[in-house]
């Protein structure tokens, strides 16, 4: 075993990882691991990683969190990954470990976020048998992974992972698994760990074609009603300052979609807020009115477009900047394709960038802003989740990292927070996935001790995961727990409302745990507001309590998320609810 002192470099400390010592595939897949530069490793022990785990046994150098459920394993490497830019690694046995990591995996997959997800199997001999805790995992994720390994021979495995770091974190991000079996894990090789990766068939393209860049300038130098929709990808390529460079030499408004919020400042005076089924007023009906769409990272996802035959219908020409290939004219037809990094694209762009004819209707943009901002009916005598949401930005000052689960409140969220900066929010945008949100928080906490991470729940999503609080409280792992309970599935109640008549099908929570006596079962200080003063109060102690805290808000069970486009519905048909 490798020991770091404190004497002992990075350098030094990498020299010694790369010694050609004959070692197991578990303490190959350690070094490996370090090698690339993974700080924490979330999972789940299980019998068929017990050499990896056994090989973890006192070693000072590597940082695992075992968490208390293997979907909380995934979720919490996912809120790394998102938070850092870093890829997220974590790990699970075979069987129902392997498969409790499915939907986590599906998440990462719809939301491009760069993992390494290890699983255990049952010995090589084995495979195939239907053996004790046996399953296929790369055939079952194959449809939801980036690329996928069953390690057959332990002198592969360092290559394997050398391979898998490069795929997950290049071209368009994405999960990546690696499933080894037992015997392979105990298996003995001369260690040798590959200085770079060549992989046959797999060069993304980074690079975009200049002519398609200047034939985007020329489109705009062209256009009188421009609109950018920046996407996740300005995000997930680093390209936030790009992209403000870019929208400042054009004169182009912007809207961020759900993943690309924080991908530009919510303060600038070009950004219109978030398009799409719960997106502003102006976001939504200048996508309608434009003259010229230029998507920039953004897939169109169903929720940006409502009725696709009805989207952008202004629109003489759409831009869609994207490194994946395969999203360009998916969904909507394309004039001018530019497929490239995000970063790369700009970078070239901005070099000859020149002002859109825009001024008219950049005060439109302005005008309907301020005429049209979100809104809600305030109440004295309920607590209302709008103004939770605004409490806790005006408190931090929109800098806290702010993770939600799925539902109304994340779409409050959306809506209510404004972010400064990129990779300060993580949701799960394509999947929707319920249960993501507090354990996204722990792994965003671990990837980030130094700042304020505040993770927004409903008190549906909050069941789904409450047994992380127990990591929190061993680990003083210190995250603002929000839960925001109005005693029910809140947005599929406002489905049933809305479309479905008022008939409300299995959707009352009441009767869940006393969520205060709960987080206090746990170690986690626990506290309730149930107006606008006991809010205040209760929030400024969370933030001035060190250590996790969980503050339980309990808002009306009627309101509803405005604006709002029903399914089928174009963008400009928006229900303004009480605004209206």
């Amino acid at each position: 075993m490798i020991v770091q002192t404190q004497q002992k470099s990075k350098e030094q400390l990498r020299q010694e990882l790369l010694k050609p010592d004959v070692i197991t595939g578990s303490e190959a897949l350690l070094r490996s691991l370090l090698l690339e530069d993974v700080d924490c490793v979330f999972g789940y022990p299980g019998g068929a990683v017990l050499y990896i785990y056994d090989a973890m046994h006192g070693n000072p150098d590597f940082n695992h969190l075992l968490t208390r459920h293997e979907q909380g394993a995934i979720h919490a490497a996912d809120g790394y990954a998102r938070s850092t830019g870093k890829v997220g690694v974590c790990i699970a046995t075979s069987g129902p470990g392997a498969t409790n990591l499915v939907t986590g995996i599906a998440t990462a997959y719809m939301d491009s976020v760069p993992l390494v997800v290890i699983t255990g199997n049952v010995a090589s001999t084995l495979i195939g048998t239907d053996a004790f805790q046996e399953a296929d995992i790369t055939g079952i994720t194959m449809p939801i992974t980036k690329h996928s390994y069953l390690v057959r021979d332990v002198k592969d495995l360092p290559r394997m992972i050398k391979e898998a770091f490069h795929i997950a974190s290049t071209g368009r991000k994405g999960p990546v698994l690696i499933d080894i079996p037992k015997d392979v894990s105990n298996t003995k090789e001369a260690f040798v760990y590959p200085d770079k990766v060549d992989i046959r068939g797999y060069n993304p393209t980074v690079q975009p074609n200049k002519l398609q860049v200047d034939r985007l300038l020329e489109a705009i130098a062209e256009a009188e009603k421009p609109v950018i929709l920046a996407g996740g990808g300005v995000v997930y390529a680093d390209a936030s300052k790009e992209l403000i460079e870019f929208v400042e030499k054009t004169r182009i408004p912007v809207t961020t979609t759900l993943l690309g919020l924080g991908g530009f400042p919510s303060a600038h005076e070009l950004w219109m807020g978030m398009p799409g089924m719960h997106g502003t007023y102006t976001a939504n009906h200048a996508l309608q009115n434009c003259d010229l769409l230029i998507s920039i990272g953004a897939r169109f996802d169903d929720r940006v477009t409502g009725r696709v035959s009805s989207f952008a219908r202004s629109a003489k020409k759409i831009v869609h900047i994207d490194v994946d290939p395969a999203e360009i004219g998916k969904i909507v037809p394309t004039a001018i394709p530019v497929v490239g990094d995000v970063k790369a694209v700009l970078q070239i762009a901005n070099q000859k960038a020149k002002p859109a004819k825009s001024e008219a209707w950049i005060q439109w943009v302005q005008e309907s802003c301020r005429n049209n901002p979100l809104g809600y009916k305030d109440s004295e005598t309920e607590l209302k989740p709008q103004y939770v949401i605004e409490m806790i930005h005006e408190t931090t000052n929109g800098d806290a990292i702010v993770t939600t689960d799925v539902g109304q409140h994340q779409m409050w969220a959306a809506q209510y927070y404004k972010f400064n900066k990129p990779r300060s929010w993580i949701t799960s945008g394509g999947l929707g996935t319920m249960g993501f949100g507090f354990p996204s928080a722990i792994g965003a906490q671990v990837a980030n001790p130094d700042r304020l991470v505040v993770s927004i729940n409903g008190d549906g999503g909050m069941q789904m995961c409450s047994q992380e609080l127990a990591i929190c409280a061993i680990n003083n792992i210190p995250v603002k727990i929000v839960v925001i309970n109005n005693q029910v599935l809140g947005m599929v109640r406002q489905w049933q409302e809305l479309i479905y008549d008022n008939r409300y099908s299995h959707i009352d929570l009441a009767g869940s745990p006393d969520f205060v006596k709960l987080a206090d079962a746990y170690g986690v200080k626990g506290l309730r507001a149930t107006n606008k003063e006991e809010a205040r109060s209760a929030w400024q102690e969370a933030l001035d309590t060190p250590g996790p805290v969980l503050v339980e808000f309990v808002v009306r069970k009627h309101e509803n998320v405005f604006p709002m486009v029903q399914q089928g519905a174009a963008l400009d048909e928006m229900l303004m609810g009480d605004s209206e």
